[in-house]
């Protein structure tokens, strides 16, 4: 016969036990009595006096300029940055020289923040430096930049179609994916609807977080979309008021669109940002004349707008009829687009700048409207997908498939990856340039299955991966 004590304490430990039980199915029920309530955007994406949103950009020449763009309340009503030369030891701080911020207010949806820009200049190309931004109190962590070199040397970038939907859960996986494979890459170039909703804060604030510090480190190079306009009234959209505080970008574009229409150079590439939700052929006549002054031997162009669409119903025929026939005239080696949430690229073999004889639909294309010479590419990193209507023309497509492309020149050979958001090589080729004829492509072999969305008569393709890091391009 049990002890009493032993009895009392068997009885104890059944009630608990049972106390317990009742926890926990109540926890694996619809008893919510006591979830963790939501994180509203307004909490989430509060500006505080310590430097958030922190992004490289360029104003000006990137063998000795530097911008540098961060938000912060409207608490630090004057900012700055310091810049050193990065050491290999903590003594770079007791070097480091201060530069005053440019401060403007915007008022979201959200909040009212302050947004700070410096432009770093008279710096020395090929040059690795430390900054941080602040505002004498509270500091952000020292971050790199290097500058590029006068002399010739390779280098990659990093493109990526529309971001736009679902950023920090979807996207953010996309750009961190292509920074694993190219590391090193000297720029990010985002071609258009980074968000979504153009007045958004909290969108604005995924993007931003989803890129991270390495906004901070890499130079982004933005391209504006339709997603970038806002509705000012019922016959009127314009470029979002988040854009020009929160970038600090080349002003020298046509009146009106400064900052959204711009060009850089790199290395031996000239580089040509275009805004084609508005003033087309005033945009025509200024990349006309950039590119009548370029001297480089590659010239790469980017824009939202696809001159080919890869979609069904979303032709753009003024786009195509104003720039095409400049982008003929200059052999333009390659365009990178985005806008229809598919991926479709050519080859060097696409109609001509006739806008009546060939329409932006299959029908219409003949062999003497061809023009050799320039890649269209439009992809998407996001995970908004439309369905795809290839045309005859275009060597390598996809859809529902989040992608990233690595971009390597090297001299007188491009070399191109498209990527998966698992980094599988999902498309490359290499161009190779000889001044005064045209480009020879080499397409790659041995690429994984198209990935294309199952038909009634079609059994989907078990695709052939190409491992991360390698290329199936012969040789490469």
């Amino acid at each position: 016969m049990l002890h009493p004590t032993l009895r009392l304490f068997g009885s104890c430990t059944l009630a608990f036990s049972a106390m317990v039980m009742q926890h926990a199915l109540a926890h694996d029920g619809d008893d919510h009595a006591h979830s963790v309530r939501q994180v509203k955007p307004a909490e989430m994406y509060e500006p505080t006096p310590m430097p958030d949103r922190i992004v490289l950009t360029w104003a000006g020449d990137p063998t000795t300029t530097q911008s540098v763009t961060w938000r912060t309340s409207t608490e630090v009503a004057s900012a700055k940055a310091e810049l050193a030369i990065a050491t290999a030891g903590p003594e770079l701080r007791n070097a480091a020289k201060a530069f005053d911020a440019a401060t403007v207010a915007l008022k979201t949806d959200l909040n009212t923040a302050h947004f700070h820009s410096v432009t770093f200049q008279d710096l020395t190309p090929g040059t690795k430096y430390a900054y941080r931004v602040g505002d004498g109190t509270n500091w952000s962590e020292w971050f790199h930049f290097s500058t590029a070199k006068v002399e010739q040397e390779p280098f990659s970038f990093i493109y990526f179609g529309d971001a736009q939907n679902d950023i920090r859960s979807m996207w953010s996986r996309v750009i961190r994916e292509a920074y694993s494979d190219a590391p090193k890459a000297k720029f990010l170039l985002h071609a258009g609807d980074l968000i979504n909703t153009a007045q958004s804060d909290a969108e604005w604030g995924e993007w931003f977080g989803a890129g991270h510090w390495l906004n901070a480190m890499i130079p982004n190079v933005p391209v504006a979309g339709n997603h970038e306009q806002h509705k000012v009234n019922e016959t009127k959209r314009q470029l979002t008021h988040h854009w020009r505080p929160q970038f600090t970008l080349p002003e020298h574009g046509p009146e009106g669109l400064e900052e959204s229409c711009y060009t850089f150079e790199y290395q031996n590439t000239c580089f040509v940002i275009l805004n084609s939700n508005t003033k087309i052929k005033e945009q025509a006549e200024w990349l006309d004349n950039v590119l009548s002054k370029n001297t480089k031997p590659w010239i790469v162009c980017s824009f939202h707008h696809p001159i080919f669409s890869t979609a069904k119903d979303r032709d753009n025929p003024l786009v195509r009829a104003a720039w095409k026939p400049i982008l003929d005239k200059y052999n333009v080696d390659l365009v990178l687009q985005g806008h229809d949430h598919s991926y479709g690229r050519t080859g060097l073999d696409t109609p001509s700048e006739d806008v009546n004889t060939v329409a932006n639909v299959p029908t219409g294309v003949t062999a003497r409207d061809e023009h050799h010479g320039t890649v269209y590419v439009v992809s998407v990193s996001g995970p908004k997908m439309y369905n795809l209507t290839p045309k005859p023309f275009m060597v390598r497509v996809a859809e529902d498939t989040q992608l990233y492309q690595v971009i390597h020149i090297d001299g007188m050979e491009l070399r191109y990856e498209a990527r998966t958001a698992t980094g599988e090589i999902y498309d490359a080729f290499v161009l190779e340039k000889t001044i005064g004829e045209p480009n020879r492509l080499t397409e790659a072999k041995d690429l994984m299955a198209q990935r294309l969305r199952a038909t009634k008569d079609s059994v989907p393709a078990v695709p052939i991966t190409i491992p991360a890091g390698s290329s199936p391009v012969p040789g490469r």
